[in-house]
């Protein structure tokens, strides 16, 4: 074990441009991917990193708020040692809320002790499915420019769309059939309402999406609206997948005690390494399906985001390309994508380009 005492927490703000705009819920968009890069410097000069994406319409944070998260729990952590969990947990759950900024901190903090220890975070934490099959977020947008997104994602080696609906239903299935007419079964597809229907009109839409060929269907009802989203998916229409609904274990206890989902996505982006873990083994003790979500991750948070998909007991395409939706990115290589798979195992020796750090860096 080398010098293991942490002695300061760092965030930097970086900004990656994007192909277009992710569009998805009622008027929520995104044009650049702005993140903060959450590192974890050890005496010795070991430095664990993960990335933090802000995201004020979901989470309430702002790049400044991770920064001042991280100024606000830098005193109660220098000092301890990196292999002192118990410890470190502590601090960093003693705020609320904050979710990307505490999930970032604690991926950061896995991979400073994987490195304090002579080893890697990939030699600690790869699962046993070693090749993933990952799924791209397709934003609302014009039909023909969807379309255009669509095959170049696909001729890119992705064989899953996560369709962005909820603005317009009319337009929604006109597009979804497109898809089917022209990718048939070869591409799988479910959408993702971000709770933009209503209870009396969630059944139709639910059943159009079944013929239409979807597999299921993300967060169709407002999360407030737990009794009513407990009798949608106990009507059995089609799948429900819970995301905005199951921000922490305690949101999946109560989700569970309701039965509104099928299938749980987890983040790592807002969970960290540790809770992701927790509630993927709550969700396979429930007999709940599993994909590994993407907050817009660029590529270091898309690595963290594969090793909980390489884990047993996740059963569903995890979102695992945005880094097809940027112009650049900050990693030493690329992602790269083969007939519908994701090789987790070959990522292992990608990280963070110093020099691209440089040029994208804000502050």
């Amino acid at each position: 074990m080398v010098s293991a005492r942490i002695v300061r927490l760092e965030g930097v703000v970086y900004r990656l441009p994007l192909h277009g705009t992710l569009a998805w819920g009622k008027g929520s968009s995104l044009s650049v991917a702005e993140h903060v890069l959450v590192r974890v410097h050890l005496e010795g000069g070991t430095v664990g990193q993960a990335e933090a994406p802000p995201r004020p319409t979901i989470y309430g944070e702002t790049p400044a708020s991770v920064l001042g998260l991280l100024k606000h729990l830098e005193p109660a952590v220098v000092g301890l040692n990196i292999t002192d969990v118990a410890a470190l947990d502590a601090a960093r759950n003693s705020v609320v809320n904050n979710h990307t900024a505490r999930g970032a901190l604690d991926m950061a903090l896995h991979d400073a002790r994987a490195q304090a220890a002579g080893g890697t975070l990939f030699g600690v934490l790869l699962g046993p499915q070693t090749r993933v099959r990952p799924s791209y977020i397709l934003g609302i947008g014009e039909a023909a420019e969807m379309l255009a997104e669509a095959r170049r994602v696909v001729e890119a080696g992705v064989r899953v769309l996560k369709v962005k609906v909820g603005r317009d239903h009319a337009h929604d299935l006109r597009l979804i059939h497109e898809l089917r007419a022209e990718y048939g079964d070869a591409v799988q597809l479910y959408a993702d309402s971000n709770e933009t229907l209503t209870p009396e009109l969630a059944p139709a839409a639910l059943a159009a999406m079944r013929e239409a060929g979807l597999s299921y269907v993300e967060e169709p009802l407002p999360v407030r609206l737990l009794r009513e989203r407990a009798e949608l998916r106990h009507s059995g229409i089609l799948p429900i997948v819970g995301d905005d609904s199951c921000f922490t274990p305690a949101d999946l206890e109560r989700e569970l005690n309701f039965g509104t989902i099928d299938i749980l996505n987890i983040k790592t982006a807002r969970n960290g390494f540790t809770d992701s873990l927790n509630m993927l083994a709550r969700a396979r003790q429930a007999g709940l399906g599993v994909m590994i979500g993407s907050q817009a991750s660029t590529g270091l948070g898309t690595l963290h985001a594969a090793l909980i998909a390489s884990q047993a007991g996740v059963t569903e395409p995890s979102e695992l390309s945005f880094v097809l939706k940027l112009q650049d990115d900050l990693l030493t290589g690329p992602l790269e994508f083969k007939d519908g798979w994701l090789d987790v195992a070959a990522l292992a020796g990608l990280g963070v380009d110093e020099a691209k750090l440089k040029r994208y860096r804000l502050n």
